[in-house]
């Protein structure tokens, strides 16, 4: 296509052995961009054992699978009806045609024929044929009225009485010079279905090429290779076939024969490849016989021999295998495996083809097979080559040695284990790889095929070079300007008027271009959203979203790195201290009470045993959904872990801790302790986040080394966190009591963001916290630092002071209060910061303003077309703002009845 735009010759012109030559030039001009793209997104493959399809072993494994099938019985030649793409010059497989569902007509361009036409789908022209040597006709009905140039025969039903006088008769032909029979025929004809008349085209038509052979009829090919009108058929030849159908038409019109046209609904099959409306054709083809594979294939799976992941698609495994047809495997291009077929003859005679490894082989398998001389034999070889996925069907065990059974690394890893690959190639190369290792190596490739989610544009639209909304991984991991990426779309393949349409979507859609989001970013925002079963729509705004999390993650763990020497904090007066080295951490650290006394902590620092207990979980659960395939879950439960436990909870709780003064020996082992968790915490985590995030984590991972005095080595050496190595710390207890410390810290933040605004942001109020449940009152008692640590934020410090009220008392009045439960509550003092009054009447003013935008809104949804002018989608934003706004009016409401009480 690209040769095509850019004006150079045809390849028929070009010739073959030139083609070729420029196909390997490109090759080793662009082949290396998709193992480019797999490098930089930190793919850890061992590269050395990269191989081409298209090498000599690869080569080699071709020649023999193609050799066994036919020694097998598999492989036959055959003139069959072909799914024709005029644009390729080739026939294409079943699975390589896609099918569009026309409701309604629909005028379309079709490849080959002038860009500036549209040719009309989606209606059926009816027309008579004269009966010979009468004035009668019969009228038929067709959505291809072009082909009507290679028709043979009309079938009508036996049973018709219709046409019962005409049984046996001619109609003539108004174009060429041809008779046609009129045939009887059950099976290709529904009587009551139009005018019960079916024109029969054997050499175009599925159904028609059936009915030819089962009443010996002509089969006659009225195009030619590349889609135009084949001699023979008059004044149309050398037309092309859309051309021609408009042609037929009006010819038709001209000569009184014409009788109406109607909408018709139908299928209209197009190459996947090129766009081309597929042309049913009669040409020679290899083909293979998959029946007997595809059971073997189909059975596997039921059996549970082979887990195909996710579950659901199996039936459509079982769709296709269990109705499979035999493959066409020859195509009528030059790039690829040359089929290894030879068409012989002796002394000038043609006898039966041979398949052979070399031409020296053929010439002496003829020579054996006719008991002829060596001399008398010559062979020209197959000018086909291979469906590209024959080749590939065979990689799983090509790419080890075979048909080598003795090769050391088809006998180490063949079969392996797990495939993991695209749900949209199930058909194309997964079944095939099943079917072709089942049959020539009697294993399964693998146990296993877990299928990945498409990755489609941000509005769910697959990607697609004529849409211009394919996105190269390296511009989301570079980052690309906008002129960057117009210009890209110049240089492509794509044509004039998609290029318009093309680079309207991208300046609509990267007015700004692409930021540099690097490729830990684009990895976590692909796997955290490819649930099983689910498509990825790539919004590059979320990818950026995970860029933050990662400069998130490298400050985080910088600043936690300051931890393990707080001498090194900015503004900090504490000495320095020895070099930190971890080490053992208590096997139980727990929430203890003495039955004859008051509950207690009996732990100084709560935040070491919650944190190490969510870590335990986190290994749990991430270890568990990746087994289970569960990739975005498992990303979900690893950024869960560092963002709102790690570094929102626990680095904010151990600030108070790190400050203590080392020269205290209570203080310092305290400070250890805690330098030790997080250590562990650090560790654990990089190699939880490594399989989503390996850069960053490698880089911190080494950093971490490095700090405790460790020797320096790759995170891909360490072994990943099992749970079992974790169990231990699984803490409910810890885990419910940080819940109860997280909470009151929430409503504390919660109120001073309500009403300490602006300047007031900085002050530090007085907390006062009443506690009706002992047990609670004791944590709170004991938490309170930890509390207060966790009740600031990026502006606004530590309150004054955090209070523990007795349940029988009250806190001072005007204060704004927060109620958790029925024993917990939360008072924040605002007295003599804000006016009581004036803070009143602001809060009914912003009442009103969003009961009035409540109204209008419940106005338009109250409009009786609503229901039906309104997208789903809509009605559905719609009710969530007013759930959303009415939630706003009852905080409003809380509030302003806290301050009309304190007043």
């Amino acid at each position: 296509k690209k040769r095509k735009r850019g004006r150079a010759l045809p390849r028929h012109d070009l010739g073959r052995d030139e083609f070729v030559k420029q196909v390997y030039h490109w090759k080793e001009q662009y082949g290396a961009r998709i193992t480019g793209q797999l490098r930089r997104l930190g793919c850890s493959l061992d590269w050395s054992r990269e191989v081409f399809t298209m090498d000599a072993p690869r080569a080699a494994s071709v020649t023999a699978a193609f050799r066994q099938f036919h020694a097998d019985g598999l492989i036959y030649r055959d003139v069959r009806l072909t799914n024709w793409c005029c644009q390729l010059r080739s026939g294409i497989s079943d699975i390589e045609v896609d099918y569009e569902d026309l409701e309604k007509p629909k005028r379309l361009t079709v490849p080959g024929h002038p860009k500036d036409k549209t040719y009309v789908f989606g209606r059926i022209w009816s027309f008579a044929y004269k009966v010979d040597g009468s004035e009668e006709e019969v009228v038929i009905a067709t959505t291809r009225p072009e082909t009507m140039l290679g028709d043979v025969a009309v079938a009508v039903h036996p049973d018709d009485p219709r046409y019962k006088q005409l049984h046996g008769r001619t109609l003539v032909h108004p174009f060429v010079e041809r008779k046609l029979r009129i045939i009887t025929d059950s099976t290709l004809v529904d009587m009551s279905f139009g005018t019960g008349a079916v024109k029969v085209t054997p050499a175009h038509d599925a159904n028609d090429f059936a009915c030819g052979r089962r009443h010996g009829l002509d089969e006659i090919t009225i195009f030619t290779d590349d889609g135009k009108i084949a001699d023979g058929c008059g004044s149309f030849s050398g037309m092309m076939r859309f051309e021609a159908r408009v042609a037929v038409l009006a010819e038709l019109k001209a000569r009184g024969l014409f009788r109406g046209e109607a909408d018709n609904k139908m299928r209209l099959g197009v190459c996947s490849r090129t766009g081309d409306v597929i042309e049913p054709m009669l040409k020679p083809q290899w083909w293979v016989d998959c029946s007997g594979m595809a059971k073997r294939a189909t059975d596997a799976v039921r059996s549970g021999e082979l887990k195909i992941m996710p579950k659901e698609h199996e039936k459509t495994w079982y769709g296709w295998l269990d109705n499979i047809r035999d493959w066409c495997v020859s195509r009528q291009l030059w790039w690829g495996h040359r089929i290894p077929a030879y068409f012989p003859t002796v002394n000038g005679v043609e006898v039966p083809v041979v398949v052979a490894s070399s031409m020296d082989e053929a010439l002496a398998l003829v020579a054996e097979r006719e008991g002829c001389a060596l001399s008398e034999v010559s062979v020209v070889q197959d000018e086909d080559v291979l469906d590209t996925w024959f080749s590939s069907g065979l990689f799983p065990f090509s790419c080890l040695g075979w048909p080598d059974t003795d090769a050391p690394d088809y006998k180490a890893w063949h079969p392996t284990t797990l495939l993991e690959t695209g749900q949209d190639i199930l058909f194309f190369w997964v079944a095939r790889m099943v079917m072709c290792s089942l049959h020539l190596t009697n294993t399964l490739p693998f146990t296993e095929v877990y299928l990945h989610a498409m990755v489609r544009d941000k509005r769910g639209r697959k990607m697609s070079k004529s849409l211009g909304n394919v996105i190269d991984p390296l511009e989301v991991i570079d980052g690309v300007s906008l002129g960057d990426l117009l210009g890209k779309l110049d240089a492509g393949n794509i044509d004039a008027k998609e290029l318009v349409a093309a680079k309207k979507m991208n300046e609509e859609e990267y007015p700004q271009g692409i930021p540099e989001c690097g490729s830990d970013a684009l990895r976590f925002g692909l796997l955290s959203h490819c649930g099983q079963g689910r498509d990825v729509n790539l919004d590059i705004n979320r990818v950026v979203a995970y860029r933050n999390f990662g400069n998130k993650l490298w400050n985080a763990t910088r600043f936690a790195f300051l931890y393990f020497d707080p001498a090194q904090q900015p503004g900090s007066n504490v000495a320095p201290q020895a070099p930190f080295r971890p080490a053992a951490l208590p096997v139980s650290m727990r929430l203890v009470s003495d039955a004859e006394s008051e509950p207690k902590v009996d732990l100084p620092l709560l935040a070491d045993a919650w944190i190490l207990s969510r870590l335990a979980k986190a290994t749990k659960a991430v270890n568990e959904l990746l087994a289970a395939y569960e990739i975005s879950a498992a990303a979900a439960a690893t950024y869960d872990f560092w963002y709102r436990e790690l570094c929102d909870v626990y680095l904010e709780s151990i600030k108070p801790v790190m400050m203590l003064d080392s020269s205290n020996v209570a203080d310092a082992a305290t400070k250890h302790t805690t330098q030790t968790v997080l250590h562990a915490c650090l560790h654990y985590g990089l190699r939880l986040l490594h399989p989503f995030m390996p850069y960053v984590t490698e880089e911190l991972f080494q950093r971490l080394a490095m700090l405790a005095g460790q020797p320096r080595t790759s995170i891909m050496l360490a072994p990943f966190p099992r749970p079992g190595a974790v169990a231990v710390w699984d803490n409910a207890e810890a885990e419910a009591a940080m819940d109860l410390v997280t909470k009151l810290a929430g409503s504390i933040r919660s109120i001073r963001a309500t009403y300490l605004k602006g300047s007031l942001e900085k002050h530090a109020p007085e907390v006062y916290i009443i506690a009706r449940d002992a047990k609670a009152a004791a944590l709170v008692r004991s938490q309170a630092e930890t509390i207060a640590a966790l009740a600031r934020s990026s502006q606004a410090p530590p309150p004054a002071a955090i209070h523990l009220v007795a349940g029988d008392c009250q806190p001072p009045r005007r204060c704004a209060t927060e109620i958790i439960d029925s024993t917990l509550e939360v008072h924040v003092m605002l007295l003599g910061l804000i006016d009581l009054s004036r803070e009143v009447a602001r809060l009914h003013k912003e009442k009103a303003a969003v009961e009035g935008r409540i109204d209008k809104l419940k106005g338009k949804m109250d409009m009786p077309e609503y229901s039906t002018k309104c997208k789903p989608q809509q009605q559905e934003e719609d009710r969530l703002k007013v759930l959303a706004m009415e939630g706003e009016i009852s905080s409003l409401n809380k509030a302003i009845s806290q301050f009309e009480a304190a007043s």
